[in-house]
């Protein structure tokens, strides 16, 4: 696996770049990614750890959003194909049957030296020509020219503008900004400001997460100059995710206090819902302890923890139930409209001379 970022095999020898690569790259030079407005809404449903399966995924592509999972919630490289497959057909079924036409799925790839399955699962997305591809802690150009080579669009997952600058190089297709307040891993940098500074020197896809919990709030992801919402806790509280009902309700019992952001974890900082933290007999010495990234481990130690230390966003500040997707995003959508409407009618107002 290491061989990838120590570019010691030539992926580009291999049966992935059989296709006309050149000709994707003259394809994908616009702004933003064109699947977008083929959506029902502007928003993707976060591959989520121990979070987000097929059944998830399935069901948001049929109710028009983008769905995703981590490839590390199969705990093997031949239980993700499995999962691609189940998820491939199924859509292909139940398009056949409907004549309509689902969103595109993607999946999670932690590029990071420490997993050991990061060639193996690269080449299965190829394989199955996964429509997207979200990468995590590194942008590795290598990896990017792989899905590139049947047409994949690659987001990328980035805190700040280094990152940003780095993943833009790799010839990424789209930035997934994650804000201030977001659930696992997030930054600390306000929106506003994030959006705002990345947009200057990058014109492909922007992806805005943090604290998106409503239609209002993918309308105001909108107005801030992105083209997509990244939706994660709130899709923790549906009915076809795989977390625990405890996990559930606790969600809908937590205000954006009760979310604590700390690296012990997983060695990378990220959001917990702080109940779960006290739960687990976890003190305040035991979360200022300055963890190393390890996600060979993380696939059997700390799998282990993450299913009782739950992770989740300062945005359940404004989660108070939960649905099943199609139900979500039906609400999603009258709220997204509805805030639209409202803003309109802001122009009758202002501005003013």
């Amino acid at each position: 696996m290491h061989s990838i970022h120590k570019n010691n095999i030539d992926l580009k020898s291999s049966f992935i770049f059989k296709l006309n690569y050149q000709k994707f790259k003259l394809k994908t030079m616009s702004q933003k990614a064109a699947f977008i407005d083929q959506l029902s809404l502007p928003a993707i449903s976060a591959p989520m750890f121990l979070i987000s399966g097929p059944e998830l995924v399935i069901e948001c592509c049929k109710n028009g959003i983008v769905g995703t999972f981590p490839a590390l919630n199969q705990r093997s490289s031949e239980g993700f194909e499995e999962w691609l497959i189940q998820i491939k057909t199924e859509l292909k079924q139940w398009e056949e049957e409907t004549g309509k036409k689902a969103a595109p799925f993607g999946v999670n790839i932690v590029v990071h030296p420490t997993n050991p399955r990061v060639e193996a699962d690269v080449k299965l997305c190829v394989k199955h020509q996964v429509p997207l591809v979200i990468t995590s802690l590194g942008a590795v150009q290598m990896v990017v020219d792989a899905i590139h080579s049947y047409g994949g669009l690659v987001f990328h997952d980035v805190i700040k503008k280094r990152h940003a600058q780095k993943a833009a190089e790799a010839g990424v297709d789209g930035l997934i900004l994650v804000a201030a307040g977001a659930g696992g891993h997030a930054g600390t940098i306000n929106p506003m400001t994030l959006v705002a500074e990345i947009k200057t020197f990058f014109d492909k896809t922007i992806i805005l997460s943090g604290c998106i919990s409503n239609g209002r709030d993918i309308a105001s992801a909108m107005q801030m100059g992105a083209h997509l919402a990244y939706m994660g806790t709130r899709f923790i509280n549906t009915k076809e995710s795989l977390a625990p009902t405890a996990y559930k309700d606790m969600i809908e019992d937590s205000g954006a206090s009760d979310v604590t952001y700390t690296k012990a974890i997983s060695g990378v900082h990220a959001n917990f819902l702080s109940k779960s933290l006290a739960a687990a007999g976890l003190t305040e010495e035991d979360l200022a302890k300055d963890q190393k990234i390890d996600f060979g481990k993380e696939m059997d130690t700390e799998a282990k923890a993450w299913k009782t230390i739950w992770s989740a966003g300062q945005g359940v500040a404004s989660i108070e139930d939960t649905l099943p997707v199609a139900d979500l995003v039906t609400k999603l959508k009258t709220e997204f409209k509805s805030a639209i409407e409202e803003q309109a009618k802001l122009l009758e107002t202002f501005p003013k001379d």
